[in-house]
């Protein structure tokens, strides 16, 4: 039990915030995680109008400073490149 009354505010104030970080992070995960479900049905279509949809949620999760921008970045590019793949494969056969 916090001491001071300002450092029951701020335990307060860490708890709502870790509540809605979750919430970013699980929304992030969620659609990371059903983008790459569509990449291995091969699914490319889907996948591809699916992407800025992705991209969007990674994004504002960084904007509101549940994940860093450099993590952000880089989970954009991994998923780009997932798809980007994807579709190089399914080109040559």
């Amino acid at each position: 039990m916090p001491n001071k009354r300002q450092a029951a505010k701020r335990a307060r104030r860490d708890e709502r915030r870790r509540e809605i970080n979750a919430l970013h992070v699980s929304r992030m995960k969620t659609a990371i995680r059903n983008f790459k479900k569509l990449i291995q049905s091969k699914d490319l279509e889907t996948a591809k109008a699916k992407l800025p949809f992705v991209v969007s949620m990674i994004q504002h999760a960084a904007a509101k400073g549940s994940i860093h921008k450099n993590e952000a970045a880089r989970r954009v590019s991994r998923v780009t490149q997932l798809l980007n793949k994807a579709l190089a494969s399914n080109e040559q056969k």
